[in-house]
Order: structure tokens, then C-alpha cells, then sequence
């Protein structure tokens, strides 16, 4: 593990702010790309060494996330546990802390309050602590006794009658502490990518909730049921402007690939039907299996990291991928889901703007409906509109309009999607704001560089370990579980006894209380007694 990282310079203006900060609280609000994790992580390190022996807590939004703030996290030295569950008890000497999501907190904040008292708190996309009264209620109990809370958000949250706990206000406006926004990352340039948003219009006929036809192009003002009705039909798989949208995105991303050719494409689907449906048209339109990662798929976040690692061209996603999932080599995407809020479009923009080095010129493509709202807010990035973070009281009509239109409780019992014909060619909004597309330009400054200081000293050994790249931590934790699960296994067999006594006389032996407790080393010596009690 290196103890030098290069920081951009957000991230070095961010910990200054930081450490000027007398409270325990502290919101960073960065754009989508910008590098927040590695903001938090340095951020983390540099705490711990002024509060030895204290442990973490990440909560983050999904179960996906969890795994990947444990692998940035072992890039930095962190052990972090993703499996800890509130019946495990204390954690093992040798970890760190754990990483939650804000629902298992919400689930049962007493029990992460006793691994969370005293230690620090990194609040991933912090909105979400809003979104449920238990869910808010959860994480200010959970971590009221944390003696430090880093909050961090990269898109603006709807606003609504909770007000998110450990967040300063101005009347009913969120301050952050530090606020780095699209248009600053685009400034120092080697951040962000610029995005286009191609449109395409089209024809749409369907039978509506009541059992009537209608019929109606984009570019004609709809009610807001009406509206969701019109996009619903244009993203039908049945009809001829998906296949249409996807063609044009398909070649898009084939240009990109001759230049990069790991460049990947995204399409957010609205179900898992439709999911489905996209890939079938992709592979049978361009000879191409794509990768589908659905929320009902067990393995969907294993198949997310297979991606993003790979050279697949296409994943086609409903919601996985929407928020903090980071694939770098993604650059296409393709907006098919009728879900509109401005907080959701601005999540999918975020899966395709991170730069990186040898990109050049590149410039990332997100193909969307000619939806009015949707061009709305695709208008509002593009002019680099500031984003704020809002409570109750605030909010814009067109968001309560946006709502009403994608309420889960619309009749929708006599809907029908009859046709949908493209109109036009897929042409490009353009901006005036967003300035010329110029390469990135990534600056090597060693002042930048900043010198990492040593993790508590129970974890020297394992730093070693890494930096000699052998398994991490946490890798070597699992395996040797898991071979204490097999050999505990053998010796029911062997000595003829129950799990609960082969389990209770091995922790004995190897003087642990329970195996979620105990150290590598623990763990080792609990291995190394079942091995010669099977020997005898």
C-alpha cells in the first residue's frame, strides 16, 4: 500500500476547509466523478491518526456500494467488514470498522451505535437519510454518538418534510461545508467529461388508462399522466423508436471503441422486463450479448464488477447502476426508463462523465427521449445550473408535476402501447455554456502530492501484507472462515457430535467467544486445533 497519494486540487482545498472545521459535522458536496471516495477515504486516514484505536462506519445506498467502498477502501490500508450484521457482536481487533446501508441502519440503529460510539462516520450520498422518517430517524440515532460525521452528496435530493440529520440550515437551504460543482470540475478540466444529450422525437399512439386512443408526437404538451403514457410508448420494445435510439447508440459507442476500445454503453431500463427485452434487441440488431444486472438477479452486483472490469460493450440495468457505481469506461448511455425526476436523470449523467487519462477529446453521450422534462433537465445540466440541497417548502412545481406523473398509483389496468415511429434524426442539445470541448488536462503537480500518515499500530502487520500484494485482509478473513466451516464440518462426521458442540469446543480451544469476533490469527489457531483434533 502506497503512503503518498496525489490529490486533485478539490480534494486538497476540501481537507484544508476540513480541518479548519471546528464541529464534528461536515458536508462535501461534489459533482458526480469528481473522486468523493478518495476525498473521504484520505479524509478517514488522516482522522485516525488523531484518534487511534476508534472505528469506522460507511453507510452507503446499496449492497453494491458496500463492496465497492470495501475495495477502495483496502487500497487505502482500511479494513472495512460489508457482511457485519447487528447480531455478529464486537468486531474483530484486526478491522477496522464496517460498511452498512442506510436501510440496515434504519433496521437496527442501536446495535451500529455501539460499533459507531466515539468513532468516525463517512454518510455516502447523504439525501438518502432522507427519503424514509425511519430512515432519518435511524441514522441520528445511530450515529449521535460518533465523535466525527463526514456527509457527502453528489446530486441535489428532492426536497420533502425531513430534514436530514447532521446537516447545518439556512432557512430551508442545506450549507454545505465545501461545494465543488459540474461547472468547477469542468474548469480544471482533467475531472469531468463533457456530455452531449441526443434527442430523437417521434410518433406515439396508445390506448390510455380509460381504454381510449391517443396520439401524440414530443413535441406536443401532455398532462402529466398523459405524458408518462407517451414515454411509456416510445421505450416499448414492441415499438420502432427504441430499436431506433439504440442503433444510433450502438454506432456511437463503436466509434468510441476504435479509439478506446474497453469503452462501455449503459442502458437504464425501466423493469426487469424491459431490461430483458433491451438486450434481446441489442443482440439480435447488432450480434452483441449484453450484460443485464436486475434488482430480483442475486448476482447482479457481482455482475456489475465483471463489467466494469471487462471489455463488454453494453449493460443494460434497471436502477443498479444509477447512483455512486463506478465504471470509468463507461461513455454511452441510453435514458429508457420513465422514471423523470430531475434527481434520478442527474444520477444516470453521473455513470458517464469521469475522465480518464488518454481519453482525449472524448466526449460522453447519453440518448434521450425529446420528453419536455427530460430535455429540461438534460438544458439545466448543460447550462451548469448550481445545485442546492433543499427541505421542505421549496420545491419547484415542475418536480411535484413530475411526481404526480410517475405515482406508482396511476390506473394503468387498461394501458396499451400500440406504435411508436421515430421521427427525425437523433440530433444533439446543444449549449452555449458548456464552452469548448478541449482535451482534459491532467496536471502532475507535486504539490499536490500528500503524504498518508501510518494507520494504528494493530494494523501494521496487515499493511505489510498488502504492500507485498499478497491476498487483502479481508480475502484472507473469508477463506479462512470458510475453512473452519469445512473442517467443523469434517469433525461432526469424525467425532460424531452436533455443529453447536464441534463449534463451542473449538472456540474454546482456540480461546475466542464466537467466530465473527476473531482475529486472522484467532482464526488461524482455530484451524490449525480442528486440524489435529481431526488428526487423533
Amino acid at each position: 500500500m502506497s503512503t503518498t497519494v496525489r490529490l486533485r486540487r478539490w480534494q486538497q482545498r476540501a481537507l484544508e476547509r476540513l480541518d479548519s472545521t471546528a464541529t464534528p459535522d461536515f458536508l462535501a458536496v461534489a459533482t458526480p466523478g469528481a473522486g468523493k471516495t478518495t476525498f473521504a477515504l484520505v479524509a478517514l486516514r488522516r482522522r485516525m491518526a488523531g484518534l487511534p484505536g476508534r472505528r469506522v462506519v460507511v453507510v452507503a445506498p446499496t449492497a453494491h456500494l458496500k463492496s465497492q467502498w470495501v475495495q477502495a477502501a483496502a487500497e487505502y490500508g482500511l479494513v472495512l467488514e460489508h457482511g457485519w450484521r447487528p447480531g455478529d457482536g464486537p468486531l474483530p481487533a484486526d478491522v477496522h470498522g464496517i460498511v452498512t446501508t442506510y436501510q440496515q441502519v434504519a433496521g437496527a440503529p442501536r446495535a451500529v451505535a455501539r460499533v459507531a460510539r466515539g468513532g468516525l462516520v463517512v454518510l455516502d450520498e447523504i439525501h438518502h437519510a432522507g427519503d424514509d422518517r425511519a430512515w432519518g430517524q435511524g441514522v441520528r440515532e445511530a450515529f449521535g454518538g460518533a465523535a466525527w460525521r463526514l456527509a457527502l452528496s453528489g446530486t441535489p435530493f428532492r426536497s420533502d418534510s425531513h430534514a436530514i440529520p447532521f446537516v447545518r440550515y439556512a432557512m430551508d437551504e442545506a450549507l454545505p461545508d465545501f461545494e465543488y460543482g459540474y461547472g468547477d470540475a469542468l474548469a480544471d478540466r482533467g475531472v469531468i467529461r463533457h456530455v452531449d444529450f441526443p434527442s430523437l422525437d417521434g410518433d406515439m399512439e396508445w390506448i390510455d388508462a380509460e381504454g381510449s386512443v391517443r396520439g401524440a408526437s414530443f413535441d406536443e404538451i401532455l398532462s402529466g399522466p398523459l405524458a408518462s403514457q407517451r414515454l411509456r410508448t416510445a421505450l416499448s420494445v414492441e415499438g420502432e423508436w427504441l430499436p431506433a435510439v439504440l442503433d444510433a447508440a450502438h454506432a456511437r459507442l463503436g466509434e468510441q471503441r476504435r479509439r478506446r476500445p474497453d469503452a462501455g454503453g449503459l442502458v437504464i431500463a425501466t423493469d426487469q422486463e424491459h431490461a430483458r427485452g433491451i438486450a434481446d434487441l441489442i443482440e439480435r440488431r447488432h450480434g452483441v450479448a449484453a450484460i443485464v444486472a436486475t434488482s430480483d438477479d442475486a448476482q447482479a452486483s457481482e455482475r456489475i464488477a465483471r463489467f466494469a472490469i471487462s471489455t463488454d460493450p453494453w449493460l443494460v440495468a434497471v436502477r443498479m447502476v444509477s447512483e455512486g457505481v463506478d465504471i470509468p469506461r463507461l461513455c454511452v448511455g441510453v435514458f429508457a426508463t420513465t422514471t423523470t425526476t430531475e434527481l434520478f436523470f442527474r444520477q444516470a449523467v453521473g455513470r458517464l462523465v469521469r475522465a480518464r487519462r488518454g481519453d482525449g477529446d472524448l466526449v460522453a453521450s447519453l440518448y434521450i427521449p425529446a420528453d419536455r422534462r427530460l430535455r429540461a433537465h438534460a438544458d439545466e445540466i448543460a447550462r451548469v445550473r448550481r445545485h442546492q440541497l433543499v427541505t421542505s417548502g421549496h420545491r419547484r412545481v415542475e418536480e411535484v408535476d413530475l411526481e404526480a406523473a410517475d405515482s406508482p398509483t396511476e390506473q394503468m389496468s387498461l394501458f396499451a402501447a400500440v406504435s411508436a415511429t421515430p421521427v427525425g434524426s437523433v440530433d444533439a442539445l446543444a449549449s452555449e455554456v458548456t464552452g469548448p470541448r478541449t482535451a482534459p488536462e491532467f496536471i502532475d503537480d507535486d504539490g499536490l502530492l500528500l503524504e498518508l500518515p501510518p494507520l494504528p499500530s494493530h494494523r501494521a502487520e496487515a499493511d505489510t501484507a498488502v504492500d507485498q500484494g499478497v491476498a487483502p485482509p479481508l480475502q484472507r478473513r473469508r477463506h479462512l472462515r470458510s475453512l473452519n466451516a469445512a473442517r467443523a464440518a469434517d469433525l461432526v462426521r469424525h467425532a460424531n457430535l452436533s455443529h453447536a458442540s464441534v463449534n463451542a469446543e473449538l472456540n474454546r480451544l482456540a480461546g475466542i467467544t464466537r467466530i465473527t469476533e476473531a482475529t486472522e490469527t484467532q482464526l488461524e489457531r482455530r484451524l490449525a486445533v480442528a486440524e489435529r483434533w481431526l488428526r487423533s
